[in-house]
């Protein structure tokens, strides 16, 4: 009885152990969505990899390097009325390395007057100071462009 109980323990260790990275990265994403919702860029921005070979593509669009995104996203999103209001769902998260990780999910805009939407596919990395989106790969629905 002894070895079963430690046995199930040991189980439910690893099973939490093995969430974790969907965890931190969910985490990633949830930061991301509420620094948005404040109107806060650089604070969305805090889920990519600062690096010159960050890779965004969008729309047909590549566009490579972390300040580059940036200055893409101010020019963009210069008002809190063409922010709106993000909610990314349905999300899936696959490890496949200790320090690599792919996501799939779905992301929505609601602003006044349109509600934009479609599906993003990230590759993630895990860096010391945590999970860093280094490629997204994002697309609006058909109907909502």
């Amino acid at each position: 009885m002894r070895y079963s109980i430690t046995l199930l323990l040991t189980f439910i260790c690893v099973g939490n152990l093995l969430s974790q990275p969907e965890k931190s990265i969910q985490a990633v994403l949830d930061s991301q969505a509420a620094a948005w919702n404040r109107g806060d860029i650089e604070g969305y921005m805090q889920g990519y990899w600062k690096s010159d070979s960050l890779l965004f593509t969008s729309g047909g669009k590549i566009q490579r390097g972390y300040s580059a995104t940036l200055k893409k996203y101010r020019k963009s999103y210069d008002t809190k009325a063409k922010m709106g209001t993000l909610k990314f769902s349905d999300v899936e998260v696959t490890l496949l390395l200790p320090d690599a990780a792919w996501a799939f999910g779905h992301w929505e805009l609601k602003r006044k007057g349109d509600h934009p939407e479609g599906v993003f596919t990230l590759i993630l990395r895990k860096f010391a100071d945590g999970w860093k989106i280094v490629h997204d790969h994002t697309s609006v629905e058909a109907s909502k462009k």
